[in-house]
């Protein structure tokens, strides 16, 4: 990043930026002109709170990193792509990671069911709603707290991570307490105030693109997470409201190739919400990892036609074994692997 800083500013703010460096062990270069003098600083750890102190000193006129309107996510921001750690697992590394389960947590037979199914067949982290945002008030809208202890014994039960939505303020804390990455959905992704709060706290968030959003918008909203504070941010494209009715959106495999050359972060593909019908959603997921997808989240679930909701886009068990199968010979491709056979941690 570039700091820039008036000459008619004084020495205070150039020694304070030097400071800051030293604190986070930053490499620099100092150069003057007849007004400015700038500082070209280089730093991998805590980019995103070194950015916002800088921004805070007085007599800094500007902190840039790109001509993006969204530095600290822009691919520039950083010398590598940015790796995030869910108990042990790697997202955005050289392993693809598959998150699945059901769209809602139901029972504890249903959800318990489904986690072992889906580590049998190689997913790491297990996906389900405990609070539903639903179109009709009249639909089911998930089992609150209960549903989070569920995923937590489902956890317990197989080793694998927890992803979870949270749809308000109020309700971020509880599920940051439960799960190991909190999920803004599409619906949210321009919940300001609750993008803000999720800078506070010490969770990965996974952050779905909206049904209108345009990529410059989503990177907007993953910059409101980085700047309060929260670098453990991991994009999921969904899928985008279109003029096309034969499928629930259109999965716009291109937004993941476009996020892979714009930004730093990790990114997933969600072909079940993409498409919205479940024949479709193994050919979805073949493309989203050929374009460059770090990983996917997949509905599935024991019985689709009875499931409370979105049973039409989910997989069975077996449908997505197969999938599993599928997928692996084209991340051999990549050069890069499932690794279906190895544990996530367990940790308290």
């Amino acid at each position: 990043m570039i700091v820039t800083i008036e000459h008619a500013a004084g020495f205070e703010p150039i020694e304070q930026v030097l400071r800051c460096c030293d604190e986070y062990e930053a490499s620099l270069n100092l150069t003057r002109d007849k007004r400015y003098t700038r500082i070209r600083i280089t730093v991998d750890q805590a980019y995103s709170e070194l950015f916002v102190r800088l921004k805070s000193i007085v007599g800094v006129a500007k902190v840039e990193t790109t001509g993006k309107p969204y530095p600290l996510a822009a691919r520039e921001a950083k010398s590598a792509a940015s790796v995030i750690n869910v108990r042990g697992i790697e997202i955005g590394g050289s392993d693809l990671v598959v998150m699945a389960g059901p769209c809602s947590v139901e029972s504890r037979e249903q959800i318990l069911a489904t986690a072992h199914a889906v580590r049998a067949a190689g997913a790491r982290i297990l996906r389900g709603g405990a609070y539903k945002p639903r179109t009709s008030p009249y639909d089911f809208r998930g089992l609150g707290e209960e549903g989070l202890q569920l995923l937590a014994e489902a956890r317990e039960a197989t080793g694998l991570a927890i992803v979870t939505e949270v749809m308000s303020i109020a309700d971020l804390e509880l599920g940051a307490y439960y799960a190991d990455i909190i999920q803004i959905g599409a619906r949210n992704m321009q919940n300001f105030s609750l993008l803000h709060a999720c800078g506070s706290i010490n969770r990965p968030i996974l952050l779905k693109r909206g049904p209108s959003a345009t990529i410059e918008e989503w990177l907007l909203a993953a910059e409101y997470i980085l700047a309060a504070g929260n670098e453990q941010v991991i994009l999921c494209e969904r899928g985008i409201r279109t003029y096309e009715p034969f499928t629930r959106n259109t999965f716009d495999v291109s937004a993941i190739a476009s996020i892979k050359h714009l930004s730093h972060l990790p990114i997933i593909g969600d072909p079940s919400h993409g498409v919205g019908k479940a024949e479709l959603v193994p050919q979805m997921a073949r493309a989203a990892i050929a374009a460059g997808a770090d990983g996917l989240i997949i509905e599935v679930h024991p019985n689709p036609a009875q499931a409370w909701s979105d049973g039409q886009q989910s997989l069975t068990f077996e449908h997505f074994e197969q999938l599993m199968n599928d997928l692996a010979p084209i991340a051999n491709a990549l050069g890069r692997q499932l690794n279906p056979n190895v544990q996530a941690l367990v940790v308290s």
